[in-house]
């Protein structure tokens, strides 16, 4: 286990509390989310459970699916990560639940477009510590290095399989989702080539920075 500084250990929380809001804006955007949280959203609503608590319970499901493909034992800290951050994605949908409901399409557009760049700057700022990866990052690497193609084509693959997955059970797909395919990977670059030019430090994570979301 990677050990954290206080600094480091702050700037762990507060990228994933950025992070956890701009999904909770996506969401209270009625527009559509990134695949992965559509298919939160529609698992919170078809089956039961909190939005928060699936994070946790995919995430669970990915460590053992990466274990299976790397013929690895299971990285469990990654559960770390994805228990904060189904934690904040719950305690923001219960803060904002009735604070931020955009009606007009310009309002709706204004909150999905505040929620996507906050996306990009949480998972850049928690990607900067280097601590504790995602279950779906780490997939995305096992698919490129078991078939030699590129992490774009790793990605996608992902991308599809959640989005069939959302629309299954009836997620949040819509323009959102498109502009988060399109655009998500872009600002989660900017963001990280900020943090790197503040920082002098190189891509610290060693990690694809195309986020889940």
């Amino acid at each position: 286990m990677k050990k954290l500084g206080l600094t480091k250990f702050t700037f762990y929380v507060l990228g994933i509390l950025i992070l956890a809001f701009g999904i909770t804006l996506t969401i209270q955007s009625k527009l559509g989310t990134s695949p992965f949280d559509a298919l939160l959203v529609g698992l919170s609503e078809t089956v039961g459970l909190t939005v928060g608590s699936w994070e946790v319970i995919i995430a669970f499901i990915l460590i053992f699916c990466n274990s299976f493909l790397k013929k690895q034992k299971p990285e469990f800290l990654g559960l770390l990560t994805s228990f904060i951050t189904g934690i904040s994605i719950d305690m923001w949908l219960f803060l904002l639940h009735n604070l931020i409901t955009p009606e007009t399409w310009f309002s709706k557009l204004i909150c999905f477009g505040i929620g996507i760049i906050l996306i990009g700057l949480g998972t850049a700022i928690y990607l900067y510590t280097n601590f504790a990866p995602i279950p779906v990052d780490h997939l995305t690497l096992i698919i490129q290095e078991l078939t030699k193609i590129s992490i774009l084509f790793s990605r996608t693959v992902i991308y599809l399989f959640f989005l069939l997955s959302a629309i299954i059970f009836n997620g949040p797909i819509g323009i959102g989702t498109v502009i988060t395919l399109c655009l998500g990977g872009v600002i989660l670059n900017y963001f990280m080539e900020m943090i790197e030019r503040l920082t002098n430090n190189p891509n610290p994570s060693g990690i694809c920075t195309q986020s889940k979301n």
